[in-house]
C-alpha cells in the first residue's frame, strides 16, 4: 500500500500532551492520527508535550494507522525543538501548520531528510501559492485548516461551506495535480452527527480523501461516509466485467444500467475498488 493509495478516511487530532489520551488512541478505528504539538498544546505545556509524545510513540502499538505529528511553525520557538525531538521516531508524516509557500516547507525538508512532509491549508498567502505548495518533491498530503481560514477570510461559517469552498477546490485541484493526498477540515459541533454527516457527504462528493476530526465519536461516520459503499462497488464490479466483454468481443458499446461505460469510467471503477481493498486491509 502506496503513501497516495493509503485510506485517510477517518483523520483524528490527538494532543500530544494527554498520555491517557494518547494510549487511548491505539485502540480506535481511524485510519490516521494527526499527534498534535500545535494548537491543542498551550505554551506552558509544549516541552513536556514534546518528551511525552516521543516516549509514546517509542512504545509503539500504533497499529496500522498512519501516524502524523503536527509541529508547530517556524514562526515560533517551538518548530525546531518539535523537528528534533522527532527525528528518528517511527512516524509515516510531519504536519506543517500554516504553510504560505514551499519556502516553508523546504525548510522543514532540510531539517529532516527522510520523512514526508504533509502542509495545513489555512492562509490566504498559502491558498494562493497551493500549487507550488502541492508540487513540493517531498509533499505527500495537504490538510485543510478551515477554522483558521475563516478567521483568516474574516468571513461567516455557512452550512454549505460556500464561503470558504473557493479554497477548498483550489487546494484540492492542487493536490490532485501533484498525486497528494488531501483531508478536508474539521466539523467543530462533535455532538451533531447529522450535520457531520452532511460535510462528510459534501466533502466526499468534492473529493477529498477524508476528514480530520476533534472527536473519537466521528469517526464511524467519516469512515463510512468516505469508504465506497456495496452499491458502489457492485456497480464499478458489473461496469468493468461489461467494458471486458465488449472489449474481447469487439463489438458494440459497454453499457450498464442504461449509461453508456467507456475507458475513463474503467479507471474510476478500478481505482474505487482498490480504495476498498486497501480500506479492507487496512481493517483486517
Amino acid at each position: 500500500m502506496t503513501q497516495s493509495t493509503r485510506p485517510v478516511r477517518s483523520v483524528l487530532y490527538i494532543p500530544g500532551s494527554k498520555e491517557r489520551a494518547l494510549d487511548k488512541a491505539r485502540g480506535l478505528p481511524a485510519d490516521a492520527i494527526i499527534f498534535d504539538l500545535e494548537d491543542a498544546v498551550t505554551p506552558d505545556a509544549k516541552a513536556d508535550a514534546r518528551a511525552t509524545l516521543r516516549a509514546e510513540l517509542d512504545k509503539g502499538g500504533f497499529g496500522n494507522r498512519m501516524r502524523i505529528v503536527r509541529i508547530n511553525g517556524f514562526d515560533t520557538v517551538w518548530g525546531r525543538q518539535d523537528v528534533e525531538a522527532m527525528q528518528g521516531a517511527e512516524i509515516d508524516a510531519l504536519l506543517l501548520p500554516k504553510v504560505n509557500s514551499a519556502y516553508d516547507l523546504q525548510t522543514l525538508a532540510d531539517m529532516i531528510p527522510d520523512v514526508p512532509l504533509w502542509a495545513m491549508m489555512e492562509t490566504p498567502e498559502g491558498i494562493l501559492n497551493a500549487r507550488e505548495i502541492a508540487a513540493h518533491p517531498r509533499l505527500a498530503g495537504i490538510v485543510m485548516g478551515t477554522n483558521d481560514l475563516v478567521k483568516e477570510l474574516g468571513c461567516r461559517v455557512t452550512p454549505d461551506r460556500s464561503t470558504v469552498m473557493t479554497s477548498l477546490q483550489i487546494s484540492l485541484i492542487a493536490a490532485r495535480a501533484a498525486g497528494a493526498l488531501i483531508v478536508d477540515g474539521v466539523y467543530n459541533a462533535f455532538k451533531d452527527d447529522d450535520g457531520l454527516r452532511a460535510e462528510c457527504e459534501q466533502g466526499r462528493d468534492l473529493g477529498f480523501d477524508g476528514k480530520t476530526l476533534i472527536h473519537p465519536a466521528q469517526i464511524d461516520i467519516a469512515n463510512e461516509l468516505f469508504a465506497p459503499s456495496e452499491a458502489d462497488i457492485d456497480l464499478a464490479r458489473r461496469q468493468i466485467a461489461a467494458f471486458e466483454e465488449v472489449e474481447a468481443s469487439g463489438q458494440g458499446v459497454a453499457v450498464v444500467d442504461g449509461k453508456i461505460v467507456e475507458n475513463l469510467h474503467i479507471v474510476t471503477a478500478k481505482a474505487l475498488l482498490a480504495k476498498a481493498e486497501a480500506i479492507a486491509s487496512l481493517e483486517g
